[in-house]
């Protein structure tokens, strides 16, 4: 008569550890002061909650201190951060203190210990054995590094080394995500030792964690890694280690009865539904699938007289390495025995993966033992309950709300104009996060729903926007109306201005759906001396096709007819005094949310104020009534992808390479103007390019709404839609937008003009190659993989311009104004 809800809590695990690299909690907040701890402090204004790391390197006053600090060889003081839940850590930050000038503590070296338990605690060593990490150089900088191998842990500690002569200071932050599997450790034989053609391979697990031996216990290592092994044993994805290093093995001459035998410890009793293996199937070297698992399972002290038996489909013809999915039929369990049997003379596996959900009630039902990591006591019970009431009294406000909605917005639409012009003037402030992708229809507020909403602090190689935004006269405006600058809502620090992400979106809508009256929109709009938008009359726009969509807006290709009038003098479009002149109208739909139509005024804008010969123009406005709309030039050669791959051939090339310059040069201006003003473009591309007359190019914004470019974006993990093969290795792995990543996207754009835009960027790569890759340009190995030279591109070209590009260190990209100089060197 007891009923148990399940709540599901375990998919597969990060398979590439690249992905898995959020901040977990110590830059924003979310990881609370009381669950950061330590073993001394200097002062009460060091202490351990202090030790957070401060991702926009302004406020440097706050650090964790400690008293006292050791020598190498006796580590007694350390900060300890308490997740609350098991991670999947794959890197740490820190920072020194440098109090505004005043202070200069930082720690050269340190050491990191961790615990699943908080009882056992691991040192961290790399994949070389070194326990010892290199910290900062200096108070200011924020020092990533990568953790090879990553961890599996609640409690991690940071351990500084240096002169005990000399004061300590830290923050910190850890990167990765949640353990879904909840897999505390497994227990499995040593690996053991292969002799191929007089070469020895070694099998055995060479990051375990937990007691070694002839059977190791008590930790994980690399089943549970994130890392898949190579077709090949002998070869591996981490560089200078020995043959078979990817790969846990083991040959059956030394197992009588035929089978390996596992053991599973869980974080709690769970409800398994599947387990993946992920096995080598070289039999042309003596390796083969498994040829049948059983698994047996416990969830007290006896185990379940009922097993399941699998038996795979054995792989005759590929000797591809591959996932296993075994069936484990939905039972319960804490603790899961499995025996491989062999299939052949060896069997190798690099990685196994649980999907499981956890019986929640039976935690409060007295049917599940208690677990000392989960203990739940009277003052949490009390806590759940409180969350229930809150939980109900959420629902009770959101259908309260969901009644009154027709009678709110009519309250709003009768808002005093004063009111209403402070709200827009705050929103229009560009607020954009270090992290995030939005649609420019999309709700830049309560919608930070993509994958790439994280990872990374700003560095000093992010220009701060704070002083370069005002050369714009509307934010001077604003931040002096304010009285005081604006501040992002995810970090605290100045937002960076960007002007063309306008169609990498972000799936998931806002949940904010409150909207103003289109009067008071136009009113605020248009209101200002300093205003160069005028309303065009909608019944003199012409359709002639549709262009694209985005999430929240249509893009069309009209003709304007008696446009030249409401044209500033000042304003060069490509046109001559005849009538129509042909436009793109940019429209928002009638039903988009509150905060998408605040994301479109702050677009229109924004390209009021941008004045380049370069760059597309706003020319006029349309939002007297439904729907909102945005006229901007159009070139009447349309994009550059299409003009090129369309009227160029090999021959015309050769003798036109001069102009392929050129139209580069135009681009390369462009960018300058924009990156002069801190503006980031984040999807610079052929396709967002348009040309005119004589070859004129302009950069624009409205790419990726075209079905025609769909295939040129992916889709992560079903939510944000990026350009990856035109982004910079920083904005695909940490979220990072900067001129730098401009620069790299410009190298793209000069490869698809060299090449006539016959062929994708990385054609030869899939998508989820094309994110690898990345991962390699990360850890800079020299396995990185660059796009070719360009049949047509002098070397000087190709190896001077381009690879300078995509170059790693992002501060050693050239700047635009560099690239625009080179760019008419070749030619001269």
């Amino acid at each position: 008569n007891k009923c148990c809800f399940l709540i599901a809590v375990a998919l597969i695990p990060c398979v590439f550890a690249e992905m898995c690299r959020y901040p977990l909690g110590m830059t924003s907040g979310q990881i609370q002061d009381e669950d950061i701890s330590a073993s001394s402090q200097w002062s009460d204004s060091t202490a351990a909650r202090f030790g957070r790391l401060d991702s926009d390197n302004g406020d440097g006053d706050g650090a964790w201190c400690p008293d006292i600090v050791s020598e190498s060889d006796e580590l007694k003081e350390y900060l300890q951060v308490d997740l609350l839940s098991l991670r999947f850590i794959t890197l740490v930050g820190t920072q020194g203190r440098h109090a505004d000038g005043m202070g200069n503590e930082f720690a050269r070296r340190y050491r990191i210990k961790y615990s699943r338990d908080g009882r056992n605690w691991v040192g961290w060593q790399d994949r070389s054995g070194r326990q010892v990490i290199e910290g900062n150089r200096n108070a200011y900088d924020v020092v990533l590094k990568d953790l090879e191998p990553p961890i599996v842990a609640r409690f991690v500690r940071f351990m500084p080394i240096t002169d005990p002569s000399m004061i300590v200071c830290m923050r910190v932050e850890l990167y990765g995500c949640e353990w879904l599997d909840g897999l505390m450790s497994y227990s499995i034989p040593d690996g053991h030792q292969m002799i191929y053609r007089g070469l020895d391979v070694f099998f055995n697990d060479s990051v375990y964690d937990g007691a070694a031996g002839e059977r190791l216990a008590k930790g994980l290592g690399q089943l549970t890694d994130g890392t898949l092994g190579l077709d090949d044993f002998l070869h591996s994805h981490v560089h200078g280690v020995w043959p078979g290093y990817d790969y846990v093995g083991w040959s059956n001459k030394t197992f009588p009865k035929g089978y390996v035998e596992m053991i599973f410890e869980f974080d709690r009793i769970r409800n398994f539904t599947t387990m993946k293996v992920h096995c080598n199937n070289m039999f042309s070297r003596g390796v083969r699938l498994f040829r049948q698992v059983t698994c047996f399972f416990r969830s007290g002290s006896e185990w379940d007289a009922d097993p399941v038996t699998f038996r795979p489909a054995l792989e005759h013809l590929s000797q591809r390495a591959h996932l296993v999915s075994v069936p484990l039929g939905d039972h319960t369990a804490r603790t899961i025995r499995c025996r491989f049997h062999f299939g052949g003379q060896w069997m190798l596996f690099s990685e196994v993966t649980f999907q499981s959900v956890f019986l929640k009630s039976q935690l409060f039902s007295g049917l599940l033992p208690e677990d000392p990591t989960h203990k739940v006591d009277d003052s949490k019970t009390r806590i759940l309950i409180g969350c229930l009431v809150a939980i109900i009294a959420i629902l009770a406000t959101i259908i309260f709300i969901i009644m009154w909605r027709q009678v709110w917005q009519k309250m709003l639409e009768k808002a005093s104009r004063r009111l209403l012009d402070e709200e827009l003037t705050a929103r229009l402030a560009i607020q954009t996060q270090a992290f995030s992708f939005h649609h420019s229809f999309q709700s830049s507020e309560n919608s930070s729903t993509s994958t790439y909403e994280r990872i990374y602090p700003l560095q000093a190689d992010y220009q701060e926007p704070s002083n370069l935004i005002r050369k714009l006269p509307e934010f001077s405006q604003s931040t002096e109306h304010l009285g005081k600058p604006l501040r992002g809502k995810h970090d605290g620090s100045d937002a960076a201005p960007h002007y063309a992400e306008a169609d990498i979106i972000s799936l998931q809508e806002s949940s904010d759906s409150g909207t103003f009256s289109i009067t008071t929109f136009s009113t605020n709009l248009l209101a200002g001396s300093e205003s160069f938008l005028r309303e065009f009359p909608r019944e003199k726009l012409t359709f002639k096709e549709k262009l694209g969509e985005g999430q929240f807006g249509e893009v069309h290709l009209c003709e304007a007819e008696g446009m030249k009038d409401f044209l500033d003098e000042d304003l060069s479009v490509e046109a001559t005094g005849e009538s129509p002149l042909l436009v793109a109208v940019k429209t928002l739909r009638e039903d988009a949310k509150k905060n998408a139509r605040n994301d479109f005024l702050k677009e229109i804008r924004i390209m009021s104020r941008l004045r380049d010969p370069n760059i597309v123009r706003l020319l006029a406005v349309c939002v007297d009534k439904e729907p909102l709309c945005m006229i901007t030039e159009y070139m009447e050669n349309g994009d550059l992808n299409q003009f090129l791959s369309h009227l160029f051939s090999c021959d015309f090339l050769f003798c036109s390479y001069s102009q392929m310059i050129a139209m580069a040069a135009q681009i390369a201006s462009g960018m300058k103007y924009l990156s002069s003003l801190n503006f980031v473009h984040r999807d610079l591309a052929t396709r967002n390019c348009l040309v005119g007359k004589n070859h004129t190019i302009k950069i624009a914004d409205f790419g990726m709404s075209r079905n025609l470019y769909r295939g040129d974006y992916f889709r992560i993990q079903g939510r944000a839609v990026l350009p990856i093969r035109w982004m910079s290795w920083e904005s695909i792995l940490l979220g990072k937008f900067t001129m730098a990543s401009d620069v790299w996207a410009f190298g793209v754009t000069l490869w698809e003009i060299l090449t006539l835009c016959k062929q994708q960027p990385y054609s030869h790569l899939s998508d989820e190659q094309v994110i690898e890759n990345t991962g390699e340009f990360f850890r800079d190995q020299g396995k990185q993989v660059y796009l070719p030279q360009p049949p047509c591109c002098p070397d000087g070209v190709y190896n001077n311009l381009m690879l300078s590009c995509w170059r790693r260190n992002a501060k050693e990209r050239p700047s635009f104004q560099q690239i625009q100089t080179q760019l008419k060197e070749s030619v001269a």
